[in-house]
């Protein structure tokens, strides 16, 4: 699949150096569990902003030459252009964001393509248990297929009303409110469905490989 990964273009390393120091140092851990019920995770303070973050790469993908392909253990492998994509059943949701460098956002309003009819259309195999995010920066990120089937994740084309832009990881990104943002992959251009568990980007840089907000799982 295309990917701005390349040697002509990298991942920014200072900017990934001090991230990883971030989770040696174990940075912004409060060590304090609290119950979903609480609206705010600990450790994260609320903001009216949207942050950006990202590896210090923006990939521009015209809509023309933007694809989805769904594939790994599936019954029926998939691959969308744009119309195919926008031609599926819409989904909106409501929800809050909780970004690992401490931040949390309300009642962001997205629309897209539900997690569920995703996998209704591929029908995972018996043997898929996990699902790896490729995206056209090169990123990866991996979570079980149980927090994939959850009722208010999305792959999003639309926040606020208008179409998400690039630096927030559009034309479509990844939506899996329940956990750390970094779990919702920008720039997605693949999901693949797989047996055994596999860390991607930050997991493989010291990041926990669920991310559970509520328990501060932010570091391994």
């Amino acid at each position: 699949m295309p990917s701005a990964d390349t040697p002509d273009n990298p991942p920014n390393a200072k900017l990934v150096e001090s991230k990883q120091k971030w989770a040696e140092e174990g940075r912004l851990l409060t060590g304090v569990a609290a119950p979903r019920a609480d609206r705010l995770p600990p450790g994260q303070r609320e903001v009216k902003n949207w942050p950006v973050l990202d590896l210090g790469i923006q990939p521009e993908i015209a809509l023309d030459q933007w694809e989805l392909t769904i594939d790994g253990l599936v019954a029926h492998p998939t691959t969308w252009g744009w119309a195919q994509f926008k031609s599926q059943p819409p989904f909106t949701d409501v929800s809050d964001i909780h970004c690992v460098t401490a931040w949390s956002r309300y009642d962001n309003h997205w629309e897209g393509v539900s997690a569920r009819h995703i996998l209704e259309t591929v029908k995972p195999l018996p043997e898929a248990k996990h699902i790896v995010f490729h995206s056209y920066d090169g990123y990866t990120t991996n979570v079980a297929l149980s927090v994939f089937d959850d009722a208010d994740v999305l792959l999003a084309h639309s926040w606020e009303g208008k179409p998400i832009t690039t630096e927030h990881g559009g034309p479509v990104r990844v939506i899996i409110p329940k956990f750390y943002f970094w779990k919702s992959a920008k720039w997605v251009n693949r999901i693949e469905f797989v047996a055994e568990d596999r860390p991607g980007f930050w997991e493989e840089r010291g990041y926990h490989n669920e991310g559970d907000p509520w328990t501060e799982q932010r570091y391994s």
